[in-house]
C-alpha cells in the first residue's frame, strides 16, 4: 500500500466519523497542503489559505468518494481556495504605493543563512502563474503529471509542456542573474 492510498483510506474512515482517521488524515497532508498554496499565492498568507482549504475539505468529506487519490481531492481543494483569494483580492482597493514596496521589502529580506531559499522562492515567483503551479505540483510535491493533470484541471500534455516551459523560464532567468552579476 502507497502513503496516497493510506491517506485516502484514512480519508474514507474519516468520512464516515473516524477521529483518529481524520487528525492521520490531516496530519499526512497539512505539509503539502501549506507547500502548494504557499507556492501558488504568497507564504504570507499560506497559514490562512492552508487552514480554509481543510475547513472546505472536512464540510465536504462526507461527499468524497474515493474515485481519486485524497490527496489529489484535497489540492484541488486548496487551488480553488487560492483561485478565490487571488479574485478577492483584485476586488478589494489596493494599499498606497509607499506602504505596498516597504511590505514586500520586509518580505523579501533574508532573516537568517537562507538566501538561496530567497532566491528560489523569487524565481518560482516569477513565473506564470500557470506554469508556476505545474512545476510545484509535479517537482515539489511529487505528484505525478496525471495527478496533477487532474488538479489543474488540464489535460496530462499541458502540464508536462507547462513543467517543460517552467524550467525553461528558471533557466533564462538564472542564466540572466549570472549575466548581470558578470557584467
Amino acid at each position: 500500500m502507497t502513503p496516497d492510498d493510506e491517506v485516502t483510506r484514512w480519508a474514507l474512515r474519516a468520512r464516515s466519523g473516524d477521529r483518529d482517521a481524520l487528525e492521520r488524515f490531516v496530519r499526512a497532508t497539512q505539509r503539502d497542503v501549506w507547500r502548494f498554496v504557499a507556492h501558488l499565492a504568497d507564504v504570507g498568507v499560506a497559514d490562512d489559505l492552508a487552514q480554509e482549504t481543510f475547513a472546505r475539505a472536512l464540510t465536504s468529506l462526507r461527499g468524497f468518494a474515493g474515485r481519486s487519490s485524497a490527496k489529489t481531492w484535497l489540492l484541488v481543494i486548496a487551488r480553488r481556495v487560492v483561485v478565490d483569494q487571488v479574485r478577492m483580492a483584485k476586488a478589494r482597493p489596493r494599499l498606497a504605493a509607499g506602504v505596498v514596496w516597504e511590505q514586500e521589502a520586509d518580505r523579501l529580506r533574508p532573516t537568517s543563512g537562507f538566501e538561496g531559499v530567497v532566491e528560489l522562492n523569487l524565481l518560482l515567483d516569477a513565473l506564470d502563474p500557470d506554469r508556476r503551479e505545474a512545476l510545484v505540483l509535479t517537482q515539489v510535491l511529487g505528484l505525478s503529471y496525471a495527478e496533477s493533470a487532474e488538479i489543474a484541471g488540464c489535460p496530462v500534455g499541458t502540464i508536462r509542456s507547462r513543467v517543460a516551459r517552467a524550467r525553461d523560464d528558471l533557466i533564462r532567468a538564472v542564466g540572466d542573474d549570472s549575466a548581470t552579476e558578470v557584467g
